[in-house]
């Protein structure tokens, strides 16, 4: 009898990775941060993206880290699914994050990173049409957060207020 050898796959920020059942993937410190799971429940293939900016045409530079913005993250995690073997159309997404890091009392939008940041993941998503399954977005608090592709959930850890499973 073969036993399953279930990894944590670690995802850092401005990253993403992608798995595929019996392993997990996790990634910490999201505070207006969002991180992103694309999945396909069918195939119990996964991605998360750890994304800290909305727009890559933001980028002082030419040459970019496309993990780090919404919409090439989310294009880069799409098209490796696909090449995994996951139909668009069995893709679902949760997400959690976005939290308002900082209390300000500016209404100057260029603060707003953390429900910029979200606003933009379900932009890009509904640009894809892959329906946000679940989601954690907003508040204040940091945190970490592990998909389970073998049941489709998702594990969130919140700094001082336990855990939860969207």
């Amino acid at each position: 009898m073969k036993l399953d050898h279930k990894k944590v796959i670690k995802v850092g920020m401005a990253e993403w990775k992608q798995i595929e059942f019996p392993n997990t993937i996790r990634t910490s410190g999201l505070g207006s941060c969002v991180g992103v799971v694309v999945y396909d429940q069918w195939k119990k293939k996964a991605a998360l993206a750890h994304i800290m900016l909305p727009d890559s045409t933001m980028a002082k530079y030419k040459q970019i880290n496309r993990a780090k913005f919404a919409d090439t993250a989310i294009e880069d995690v799409v098209a490796v699914l696909q090449t995994k073997g996951c139909s668009i159309q069995n893709m679902k997404a949760k997400i959690a994050g976005g939290a308002q890091m900082f209390s300000i009392s500016s209404t100057n939008d260029i603060m707003r990173i953390g429900p910029r940041n979200a606003e933009a993941v379900k932009k890009i998503l509904r640009k894809y049409r892959i329906p946000v399954a679940a989601e954690d977005i907003g508040g204040n608090k940091g945190r970490t957060i592990e998909f389970d592709p073998e049941l489709s959930t998702l594990h969130i850890r919140t700094v001082n207020q336990g855990e939860a499973v969207i």
